[in-house]
């Protein structure tokens, strides 16, 4: 079992991405934290079938029951809980994958301004060197969010749109999620099935 990594859902489009990506996680063993925006629950509401409460004590016994673990496996801090481990960087070593990121959050944390617990995990993540995965999901972007990716990509950060290929012939929109929640895993270090590694399949024998 490896440290616990954190998953932060923010209010961009993409909320399916960020449940297939704790589906998987927690499939693999790992042990997953959640933070959640108050955007992404209405983003929620509007892309999935699922009500996700606004309490975050109600959101881990939702998604707990959700994805069928305990309450070890899975955890879900609230956005003001200060005292959550990811808020400090003698607390919980582990990655950060915010996904999908909204470019409000990418902002913020470009600036350091650690207003909610998704930015300062964020904003620990960077000053400890840890791994740090963004994932925005806005189109087109302008100049700011791309100066804001060049400066979070400096400081250390992936920066992992979500903006999936085509090559692997997807025949449904879970093959294009996949897409995407496979990259996220390979910068992780989890071994994946979702995505064949490219030119696997041609490797001379």
């Amino acid at each position: 079992m490896s440290s616990r990594i954190c998953v932060a859902i923010t209010g961009a489009s993409g909320s399916l991405y960020a449940l297939r990506l704790i589906e998987v996680l927690l499939a693999a063993g790992e042990q997953v934290d959640v933070i959640v925006s108050k955007a992404a629950q209405l983003v929620f509401a509007t892309e999935t079938p699922l009500a996700l409460p606004g309490n975050p004590a109600a959101q881990a016994t939702f998604l707990q029951q959700y994805f069928q673990v305990d309450g070890q496996r899975l955890r879900v801090f609230g956005r003001e809980d200060w005292m959550a481990p990811w808020a400090s960087g003698s607390g919980q070593p582990g990655p950060l994958v915010i996904c999908p990121c909204s470019t409000g959050t990418l902002s913020a944390i470009a600036t350091g301004a650690s207003n909610n617990l998704i930015e300062r995990a964020a904003d620990v993540a960077l000053k400890e060197r840890r791994k740090l995965v963004l994932v925005p999901r806005e189109t087109p972007y302008s100049e700011i969010h791309l100066q804001n990716m060049l400066t979070l990509t400096r400081m250390g950060a992936v920066i992992l749109p979500a903006s999936p290929g085509f090559y692997h012939e997807p025949q449904s929109i879970q093959d294009l999620i996949d897409f995407i929640v496979a990259r996220i895993l390979n910068q992780l270090g989890i071994e994946q099935q979702l995505m064949p590694a490219w030119g696997k399949d041609n490797v001379p024998q």
